[in-house]
């Protein structure tokens, strides 16, 4: 992999925000802050931006403020090597320290070289199997779904789950499951075995709507985390960072998250007893709501209830009381619901920009 190395680095007095857009250059999905004699400083992750997001933490602060942040985390220093450490020390430290990139620097801790696991290890597939969720009846886009399957829908000339397993392909997922059920022929007839997608493509054909969640006790047994995803999303999630996101904390289950807006066209009014304390004229009210992209650890299929109906947020809430750990996972990359009709334009529009921006 090739790489310009100055792309990767910021100063230390550079914000969050242009620490992200570094970040979201391409890969590798890091930021090296260095000084002016290309001195290392601390090394800022995908993880660590998203961390900060869900933290409220304002884009326009200095990246120290992400720096003080990571004090508790696992690793709290930036993990490096000296030049001309070996491929299989490398390996053995990214290994064991749980990152995907090893900083390289000289005798005076200057950066030299950004050492990969993508550059050591070229063919590795990530480790994921995935399973699509496209067996609902699209209600509310019709006239539009009368015919065809909401994710089969054409965005920007091709089907939108088309478009979902290429994005699935090109980060290294090799095998999808298809949930099936209201014109599922429509969509086994477009992608068959996958060949012709260079994917491994299998079916999971619902005879009764199982719900979000129902579908996933119907896949083969597997010792491999499960990246599920709604057929109807467009977005450019980043799925080998939510793997390390998961992996990194430790997860059962991971949630993606996407900050949502609502203007309240109203006067707010806050009082105590019957005394008025304070008005906020039509605020804003920000949520994380549910992005509809989960990553599951096998463990977690064993309390989906078998051959019926069953959501994702009854799981997720079944975890929870069973104490395992759910987390979240914020999405700033690009994401539409195409759920109604003023979504799907959305889509095409969004679809559009991008074509144009490559």
């Amino acid at each position: 992999m090739q790489f310009d190395l100055a792309t990767k680095c910021v100063g230390p007095d550079d914000s969050v925000r242009q620490v992200m857009q570094c970040i979201e250059r391409g890969e590798p999905k890091v930021a090296l802050v260095v000084d002016a004699d290309r001195k290392l400083l601390d090394t800022i992750t995908d993880g660590d931006i998203r961390r900060a997001i869900l933290a409220g933490e304002n884009l326009d602060a200095p990246v120290s403020t992400l720096s003080r942040r990571k004090i508790k985390s696992p690793n709290p220093l930036p993990i490096t090597a000296p030049v001309g450490a070996s491929r299989q020390q490398l390996l053995r430290l990214m290994q064991e320290k749980g990152v995907r990139q090893v900083p390289l620097l000289d005798a005076g801790s200057r950066l030299v070289e950004l050492a990969t696991l993508q550059e050591l290890l070229p063919d590795e597939a990530l480790p994921l199997r995935a399973l699509v969720m496209a067996g609902g009846y699209g209600y509310r886009l019709r006239p539009l779904t009368e015919e065809i399957p909401k994710p089969m829908l054409p965005v920007g000339g091709r089907p939108l789950l088309e478009l979902l397993i290429e994005q699935l392909r090109n980060a290294g997922i090799s095998r999808v499951n298809l949930a099936t059920h209201y014109k599922g022929d429509v969509i086994s007839r477009h992608f068959g075995d996958g060949h012709d997608f260079q994917m491994d493509i299998q079916y999971i054909e619902e005879n009764q709507p199982l719900g979000t969640a129902g579908a996933l006790r119907l896949l083969e047994e597997s010792d491999e985390p499960l990246l599920v995803i709604n057929g109807d999303i467009l977005t450019e999630v980043d799925f080998r960072a939510m793997l390390d996101y998961h992996q990194e904390n430790v997860a059962d289950m991971t949630v993606a998250v996407k900050e949502h807006e609502v203007r309240l066209p109203y006067g707010v009014v806050d009082f105590d007893g019957i005394n008025i304390v304070s008005i906020s004229e039509k605020p804003v009210l920000r949520h994380f709501i549910n992005a509809g992209i989960y990553l599951l650890n096998p463990r977690c299929l064993r309390y989906i209830p078998a051959a019926q109906p069953y959501d994702m947020p009854d799981l997720i809430r079944k975890l929870i009381e069973e104490g395992r750990r759910v987390v979240s996972f914020p999405v700033h990359e690009q994401w539409v619901d195409i759920g109604q009709a003023e979504d799907y334009q959305r889509a095409q529009q969004d679809i559009l920009a991008l074509e144009a921006e490559t």
